[in-house]
């Protein structure tokens, strides 16, 4: 008899619960990927060289130095004069006003 109360309890609270939905999000992960952008010990020169002069240049802080180029879709991160890093910028798409 209790085997069958808990059964029965059971597929009661199963079938009496509200059905619930989760969201779906897309990440563009991939579309980092297709950016053309320095690569991990570029100098400067070869930078500006393949990239073109960045829109802002950072002054260097620290000890070492860290020098920010920033360009259109991606920074570079520079220390002394070689690239760290550069990361793409991340754009939200906005409706039009």
């Amino acid at each position: 008899m209790r085997t069958l109360c808990c059964l029965l309890l059971t597929l009661t609270a199963t079938f009496a619960m509200p059905t619930v939905q989760a969201e779906v999000i897309t990440l563009k992960q991939n579309a980092a990927r297709e950016v053309p952008r320095p690569t991990r010990g570029m100098t400067m020169t070869q930078v500006e060289s393949r990239f073109g002069t960045a829109l802002e240049k950072h002054p260097a802080v620290g000890q070492p130095p860290i020098t920010r180029w920033d360009y259109d879709n991606f920074s570079v991160f520079f220390e002394h004069q070689y690239v760290l890093d550069a990361v793409v910028h991340h754009k939200l798409n906005r409706p039009s006003q």
